[in-house]
């Protein structure tokens, strides 16, 4: 898949995992990319391995005004954006009972707050060149309701909650917006864990219908599909990429009733 010469696509949380798998995937397509997230170092890695003239805006997108600042940051490097990857997020495991207001006002924050505005701050220059894409990258928490995750699934509510209002908005100026709900994807997020915690990537690897854990390379793929014009005509959308985790019924053995054994 290809098509995106001459356009400009920006990977936010683009440091590593689906934001870096995002990053190389659209360079390859032919896009320049600019990469944003906090860590400049990790940002100049994968930079340096990009072909087509990337740049590195650093941000930290919990700050009050992140988003609007940063858009206006790359459109003084940039003439214009065509693509917009909206990856940067936090996650947060607390019970109901422990987590703290200040907790639920970060991750709010970037998850929901830097997402819009950041959007809202580079649709002008979307709608300048005749249209784009933007992707948000939401999460299957959003669908499934798992446990000691109130406030992270109620910001992946909200994302895929605003991926359709603003697919409304912005569809007459050729803006297409959707975003994907990443299921257990290997990311540094769970990296401790898989390590150690004995039993883990089994026990998850059962609840999946695909028996595996998805990669990087996994939800990068499906972001080149809705960058390109093979999605033209898709919008509003939440594809859940999760090997099947939300809506298939799966375990660690086959479940077959006994009488259907013959």
């Amino acid at each position: 898949m290809n098509g995106l010469e001459a356009k400009v696509a920006v990977v936010t949380g683009a440091s590593r995992g689906i934001g870096e798998a995002s990053a190389r995937v659209l360079d390859a397509m032919g896009a320049q990319v600019v990469l944003t997230g906090r860590t400049v170092d990790d940002l100049e890695r994968v930079a340096n391995e990009l072909g087509n003239n990337p740049i590195v805006v650093p941000a930290d997108l919990a700050k009050p005004g992140a988003g609007t600042d940063l858009a206006e940051r790359i459109l003084e490097v940039v003439e214009g954006v065509d693509v917009l990857v909206n990856n940067a997020g936090i996650p947060m495991r607390r019970l109901p009972e422990s987590i703290t207001e200040e907790e639920i006002d970060l991750v709010f924050a970037v998850n929901v707050r830097s997402l819009l505005t950041l959007s809202i701050g580079l649709a002008s220059s979307m709608k300048s060149r005749g249209g784009g894409s933007i992707i948000n990258v939401s999460s299957v928490a959003g669908v499934r309701g798992p446990g000691a995750r109130v406030a992270y699934a109620g910001t992946k509510g909200a994302v895929d909650a605003m991926t359709r209002a603003l697919a409304s908005d912005w569809g007459p100026d050729g803006i297409r917006v959707n975003s994907i709900a990443p299921g257990l994807i290997a990311t540094a997020i769970w990296e401790e864990s898989r390590n150690t915690i004995p039993g883990l990537i089994e026990d998850m690897e059962g609840q999946i219908a695909l028996k595996r854990w998805g990669f990087g390379d996994d939800i990068a793929d499906v972001v080149a599909f809705f960058a390109s014009d093979s999605s033209r005509y898709v919008t509003g959308e939440t594809l859940v990429v999760d090997g099947g985790l939300a809506r298939v019924s799966a375990s660690a053995t086959p479940q077959v009733l006994p009488e259907l054994l013959e």
